[in-house]
């Protein structure tokens, strides 16, 4: 199912619009826990933007599976992008319950607090992961092309 589209291979497709929404929700996550101003008026586009990219990652984790099977294994790229969802589900409840909270009249001081630094933390670790899960794939997939290039020069 996750193979090609029209030719080509879903796997790069799918992992760009990953690259691109998630580091966007980590920013976005990171400036509504330090700014509650934006809350209400970005609050929601950062949660819908966390909400596709984690629906994206399982889409990316099983066409790359699928590229597998062309290219050869990956090495640790396919291990860390599989670890990639624990980052971006919690990222997304936690920019979730910011938003809400914000919108809760009852939403306590401590605990918006709490939840904006978890969402802080979740934030740059989800950040973290995507870096490493997108270099190990840069790796696998023109490391032996670019060192073999730049080996003569």
């Amino acid at each position: 199912m996750f193979d090609t589209v029209n030719g080509l291979p879903v796997h790069p497709l799918v992992v760009h619009a990953v690259v691109v929404l998630l580091p966007l929700a980590c920013l976005g996550t990171l400036a509504i826990a330090v700014r509650p101003a934006w809350r209400r008026p970005y609050g929601p586009l950062v949660v819908a933007s966390a909400a596709l990219a984690t629906v994206l990652i399982p889409v990316a984790t099983s066409s790359g599976e699928q590229l597998e099977k062309h290219v050869g294994d990956p090495g640790r790229h396919a291990e860390l992008g599989d670890q990639l969802i624990w980052f971006a589900i919690p990222l997304l409840v936690l920019s979730l319950a910011l938003v809400a909270l914000d919108r809760w009249p009852r939403g306590g001081t401590a605990l918006v607090r709490t939840v904006g630094v978890l969402a802080v933390v979740a934030g740059v670790a989800a950040s973290v992961q995507v870096y490493r899960v997108g270099d190990s794939g840069a790796r696998a997939a023109w490391g032996d092309q670019i060192s073999s290039s730049s080996g003569g020069e």
